[in-house]
């Protein structure tokens, strides 16, 4: 396995795209907002429903296991029913937004993609100036569950095959298909495909109080003569919908897979289990060679310990754009203080360290021989959640403006995908000697 970047660049959306209905399962309203999102911090989801706006990434470690759906949990915040908005998303190609959700689950409009991919399509979807990830297969991962099996295995670019089995004599007839395209046939071929149930799982549900909500108007039931009181989209619109939901939950490796990837008779369940077991493997890749090492680093900053922040830089174009990292430890001398049993990282450190990947990002035009980057002023400081041990600080640098004498950059830092701290920093040129 092996995690590679591509020609390709990531993408985000232009501007927020909406789209409000109810829930599935709830039959309560709920409104999604997709916001746009800086490079590197992949697809997460807030509730902003709820204090403090808590926030999940939608990676596979936060998946919970729900019946007929894909939920996602971790700490204060969780969302049901992501997997349409994710399929959305990752038949786009998006790479990184940050989804606001006003309920405790997503809506469903009319049981497909198809709405989220308009709304995306409406705000339009960009580019942005940093390499796609793509998570590469070598090797052959399987996982099982009676008679649903998925299977990874290695493959020339993205290939999603699913084989749909009621078995003999099922109401719905056996199908497959599969899909190797990009936005344009995602757009046509699998979004419109919607959720569905037989009649007798329809009916099951209704016993156990669900779905009161909705008709058979409102959503594929099937029966043996085909849908109740509907029609088809496609004439093999089940297995199309499979393959939507598993695009949807895939996403959840956070990064786009490029393998091929056949299930016989899977659902969410099996889904999200194939997605953890990637990211595990993912997890265990060994770093890319970085843009600047501590040995780079302590080349250009005039700091030492306890006051260096910046572990490694991952990406670097002079004067324009910085990606790095700080690795947060119990070790650190400002925890013996701030705070005892309950250690949490000063925000000024925070900002100290982003300001410092900022310094790195103009070292062709701040760290002249014998001169120094003096940091001048700091303006938009938002802190926005807690920085503790064992986090890791992925700290992002766009160059503003730069002089002869002066350099000014927009910082973010990022944990797991959350932004904890943004601030616009200024730097100006000084002599080394006289600031003794």
């Amino acid at each position: 396995m092996a995690v590679k970047t591509e020609q390709q660049k990531q993408r985000t959306l232009t501007t927020a795209a909406s789209f409000a209905g109810v829930g599935l399962f709830s039959g309560r309203p709920s409104r999604v907002v997709i916001h746009p999102a800086a490079p590197d911090t992949g697809l997460s989801f807030r509730r902003v429903d709820l204090p403090g706006k808590p926030t999940v990434a939608a990676r596979a470690e936060f998946a919970v296991e729900r019946s007929r759906r894909t939920m996602l949990k971790h700490g204060d915040a969780s969302v049901e029913m992501v997997e349409h908005c994710l399929s959305a998303l990752a038949g786009l190609g998006v790479d990184n937004a940050l989804i606001d959700v006003d309920a405790e689950e997503s809506p469903i409009g009319d049981g497909s993609a198809k709405p989220y991919v308009e709304a995306i399509e409406g705000a339009g979807v960009v580019e942005q100036e940093a390499p796609k990830r793509v998570f590469v297969i070598d090797e052959p991962v399987t996982v099982e569950d009676g008679e649903a099996t998925i299977a990874v295995a290695p493959g020339a670019g993205a290939e999603y095959v699913y084989m749909l089995d009621y078995g003999e004599g099922g109401v719905i007839p056996r199908q497959s298909m599969s899909f190797r395209g990009g936005a344009e046939e995602f757009t046509r071929e699998l979004a419109p495909a919607r959720t569905f149930s037989t009649r007798a799982e329809a009916e099951e549900a209704r016993r156990a109080g669900l779905f009161g909500h909705l008709t058979t108007k409102d959503m594929l039931v099937i029966d043996r003569g085909g849908p109740v009181e509907n029609a088809y989209r496609f004439d093999d619109e089940p297995v199309r919908h499979k393959l939507l939901d598993l695009m949807g939950d895939l996403a959840l490796v956070g990064m786009p897979i490029r393998g091929r990837v056949v299930a016989v008779r899977s659902g969410h369940s099996l889904n999200v289990r194939l997605a953890r077991e990637l990211s595990e493997r993912a997890k265990a890749v060994p770093l890319a060679e970085p843009a600047m090492d501590i040995r780079a680093i302590l080349d250009v900053l005039p700091h030492r310990f306890p006051m260096v922040m910046v572990d490694r830089v991952l990406e670097l174009e002079s004067g324009k754009r910085a990606v790095g990292i700080k690795n947060v430890t119990m070790n650190e001398p400002f925890f013996q203080g701030h705070y005892p049993g309950a250690p949490i990282m000063p925000g000024v450190m925070i900002v100290e360290a982003m300001s410092q990947l900022a310094g790195l990002m103009f070292k062709e035009q701040l760290h002249a021989e014998g001169r120094v980057g003096v940091l001048l002023s700091i303006d938009g400081v938002k802190l926005r959640r807690a920085v503790t041990p064992g986090d890791q600080l992925v700290m992002e640098a766009e160059g503003v403006r730069v002089t002869s004498r002066m350099g000014e950059a927009d910082c973010r830092a990022f944990v797991g995908g959350q932004l904890v701290a943004e601030a616009r920093v200024k730097f100006m040129i000084a002599d080394a000697s006289s600031e003794k």
